[in-house]
């Protein structure tokens, strides 16, 4: 292949994807958790994997993702049914699920965050959208699945988004000097390190002590 014929949007395009799937297999996990039935399974998965999509599409005042572009909701519903039908061996994966949802939630919080300046965002508001972008999927999963959602009570989850979108917004003022593809690719990799860091080392928000 030609390297000048290289078309970096249709990379992004399998990244949501694969960020998508991803998204999507940690909703239906956590219904196969709650025992829930085919039906249930997939509809916490498919929330899961565009709820946040969603919720920044219904927030800019832009046509809903899900219901223009039929590959997302094709690939949520395919990744939640595999799901449901092979939980036991994916339940195996999670070191590498957990790597894999930090990559879905540092794309979606950069496109998210990106979409949100595209439509006249302040940066505030813009970074806003692409924390919901990244975080407001696993949001309804876990209201669903009746837990507290774990960005309020879990690691650097929402905090890695928090970052990435402030490194976004802030960095679009530089842009065209910094380059549109470096600016959303460090980004995209400060949230992943952040995230998987936080991982590792059990970083956490400080807690009331009692």
């Amino acid at each position: 292949m030609d390297p000048s014929e290289f078309d970096p949007s249709s990379l992004m395009l399998v990244a949501e994807l694969v960020g998508t799937a991803v998204f999507a297999a940690s909703g239906a996990s956590a219904a196969v958790g709650k025992r829930l039935d085919l039906f249930g399974v997939v509809v916490i998965g498919v929330l899961c994997a565009l709820g946040g999509g969603a919720t920044r599409d219904l927030l800019i005042g832009s046509d809903l993702l899900l219901l223009t572009d039929w590959r997302y909701p094709l690939v949520a519903l395919v990744a939640s049914m595999i799901v449901f039908w092979f939980h036991p061996a994916l339940s195996r994966m999670r070191p590498t699920m957990l790597v894999l949802d930090a990559a879905g939630l540092a794309l979606f919080t950069v496109v998210g965050t990106e979409k949100g300046l595209d439509f006249g965002l302040a940066v505030y508001a813009a970074c806003i959208v692409g924390v919901l972008s990244g975080i407001g999927g696993g949001i309804l999963r876990d209201v669903l699945v009746q837990e507290i959602p774990a960005v309020l009570r879990e690691d650097f989850y929402a905090m890695a988004a928090a970052i990435g979108a402030v490194i976004v917004a802030v960095g679009a003022r530089w842009e065209s000097i910094i380059g549109h593809w470096t600016l959303a690719l460090t980004a995209i990799a400060t949230i992943f390190v952040v995230r998987l860091l936080a991982i590792r080392f059990r970083w956490e928000a400080p807690k009331p002590n009692f």
